[in-house]
């Protein structure tokens, strides 16, 4: 199924029992998520949305199961979304401390839950498993599971697979860019197209939205020009390191910290909020930062990450003063 399928299905609230989000485009799957959790009403998203993630060291398959069987509360429907989706059906994640029990496999996760789940799906569950881009994978169709386990089969064969390949297919962002433009009675010619690219860093959401404002900001004029691009684009995007918030919070440096934060909040979607909090409760719970999170620090860096997380699922404030305070906390 294509995206925009999806969404449409998302519009009329006939979806899918259980879908599987992949590709090579975070942005779009990203966006496909927080559009799923869109379709309750948003008074009533903090009872009947719920979002996983399978880094999570607590999280296993019987957990996601419970989740998808809980009946909505005072709705027509429910939604659970696993981000990392991948994490969870890896053969290789054990659980520390415990030994395999006889319905289990050698990951320490409960199969049969999933495996049961997905043989007779709840009808009033929306449940999507978004994957991350497969490292060394073969394209961005690739579904990096373990397929000779018997819970990777029963998801593939219950799953909707939405695949999120990116513009033109993930293959020529210029090419995307100038269809764009003929569809709206423009002509850009390679200097522009490739002006625009170069402003967008690399950043697929950058890319769509400088594309869209673009449109609209040239409409009637015929061609886009270099100057459209300076007045609505701008100058190439600042590339920040990967982590480098996380970084900054664990140094206790809140002046780049923040700094971090504006910058992939300004640069990111609708689900960046939830993507930062992830990778900042990550390095809380990482038993080899406690020399940058000591012990006595990590009770109260586990409280205020949730009561961050509850706030952003419950629309409990706006996402980036929830972060900003969640962030002075921390480094304090």
């Amino acid at each position: 199924m294509t995206p925009q399928a999806f969404r449409a299905q998302v519009a009329s609230g006939a979806t899918h029992p259980v879908y599987l989000i992949i590709g090579d485009d975070d942005h779009e799957k990203s966006a496909l998520a927080v559009a799923l959790g869109e379709m309750v009403e948003e008074d009533l998203r903090a009872f009947n949305v719920e979002r996983l993630y399978a880094t999570d060291t607590a999280m296993t398959q019987i957990v996601v199961a419970e989740a998808a069987r809980t009946l909505p509360m005072i709705a027509p429907r429910r939604v659970v979304i696993v981000l990392q989706a991948e994490k969870l059906f890896d053969p290789k994640k054990k659980r520390k401390g415990a030994e395999p029990a006889p319905d289990e496999d050698e990951s320490g996760g409960s199969l049969e839950p999933l495996v049961d789940y997905f043989a007779d799906p709840s009808p009033t569950t929306a449940l999507a498993f978004v994957f991350s881009i497969p490292e060394g994978g073969k394209g961005a169709t690739d579904i990096p599971l373990a397929k000779n386990l018997k819970v990777t089969k029963a998801l593939v064969k219950a799953a909707t697979i939405v695949v999120c390949t990116g513009l033109d297919g993930g293959k020529d962002p210029g090419r995307w860019i100038e269809q764009q433009a003929a569809a709206a009675g423009l002509s850009a010619d390679r200097a522009v197209v490739a002006r625009i690219v170069q402003v967008s860093g690399g950043d697929t959401g950058r890319l769509r939205a400088d594309v869209a404002k673009l449109l609209l900001f040239a409409a009637g004029a015929g061609q886009l020009t270099l100057e459209h691009v300076a007045v609505v684009a701008g100058a190439p995007e600042h590339r920040s390191e990967d982590w480098a918030l996380v970084n900054a919070v664990q140094r206790g440096d809140v002046v780049a910290a923040l700094r971090e934060l504006k910058a992939e909040l300004d640069a990111g979607d609708n689900g960046a909020p939830f993507r930062i909090l992830g990778q900042i409760g990550a390095a809380v719970r990482n038993p080899n930062a406690r020399t940058l999170f000591p012990g006595r620090r990590v009770p109260a860096a586990v409280d205020v990450l949730l009561r961050t997380d509850l706030a952003l699922k419950s629309s409990g404030g706006d996402p980036q003063v929830l972060l900003e305070r969640l962030i002075v906390e921390l480094c304090g």
